[in-house]
């Protein structure tokens, strides 16, 4: 028989075994402080009494009783040992303290199964702009497992690696359902990313062409300017060769005119000369 204890401050209830509940309703101290209706809903989820005591001597002390942990001391001490210490619950909801629901663990187990403090509500899963980070810790180390779509695929993924890993002791998250109406919002997001990925591919390949396209044609490029250079050179250095050649030519031509001309001026004067000398005698 399955009994439900509802909890003091919150509208929660505990679930308890039939010979759990009578332990906790006739064992004399638990009844004389009236155990079963003073159970609270601690900040860590479980199921707590707690209340302050008057001191004979003056003050006050405040006595705490985890529900969890007095069950498991009561009735699986066997279970326990130096390393497995601590009480945890299978499903991870604390107030469930079944039997077959609490277990002893060791410190690294309990604070791998510890409550998640991700946004997403999954161990082990963090949203990234539109989708979502599945990542588990390996001694003490975050290892990436994957990228998906939806925080129930992340959470997923990392169920399987922790049971991978670590089996039972491992953190399984509790999955959600996804409403149809999510799950078609989520394809119909992932279509226009996939198209924006085909289309920055498929311009990265233009891209990749152009430059190679561009480097071929660089050489060639250079190879005919290179080649336009030299013509140009040649050409200049042929006319230059010319307008040597010519004013050579113009200066040997000047050079033999005016040798011409004096030859000609030298060869006329004596001649003058003798035909003056002719005349004077003449006179006399």
């Amino acid at each position: 028989m399955l009994y439900k204890v509802k909890l003091k401050n919150a509208s929660e209830t505990v679930l308890l075994d039939d010979k759990v509940y009578e332990f906790l309703t006739t064992d004399p101290y638990l009844v004389k402080v009236d155990f079963i209706n003073n159970l609270r809903r601690h900040s860590s989820g479980c199921a707590v009494f707690q209340k302050t005591w008057a001191k004979a001597e003056g003050g006050y002390k405040t006595e705490t009783i985890y529900l969890h942990k007095l069950v498991a001391e009561k009735f699986l001490y066997r279970r326990r040992s130096k390393k497995k210490n601590l009480v945890g619950a299978i499903n991870g909801n604390k107030l469930d303290c079944r039997l077959e629901n609490l277990v002893w663990r060791s410190r690294s187990v309990a604070s791998r199964q510890r409550k998640t403090s991700s946004k997403s509500g999954y161990t082990g899963v963090y949203k990234e702009n539109n989708r979502y980070r599945a990542v588990i810790s390996i001694n003490r180390k975050s290892v990436h497992i994957g990228m998906f779509d939806t925080a129930e695929e992340a959470a997923q993924a990392y169920n399987e690696k922790s049971q991978e890993l670590y089996g039972d002791d491992g953190k399984v998250n509790v999955i959600k359902k996804v409403p149809k109406a999510k799950k078609a919002a989520a394809k119909a997001k992932k279509a226009p990313a996939k198209a924006k990925a085909t289309t920055k591919a498929a311009a990265k390949k233009t891209t990749a062409k152009a430059k190679t396209t561009a480097k071929k044609a660089k050489p060639a490029a250079k190879k005919a300017t290179a080649k336009k250079a030299t013509a140009k050179k040649a050409a200049t250095k042929a006319t230059t060769a010319k307008k040597k050649t010519v004013a050579k030519k113009a200066t040997a031509k000047k050079t033999t005119t005016r040798k011409k001309a004096a030859t000609k001026t030298t060869a006329k004067a004596p001649a003058k000369a003798k035909s003056t000398r002719g005349r004077k005698k003449k006179t006399a």
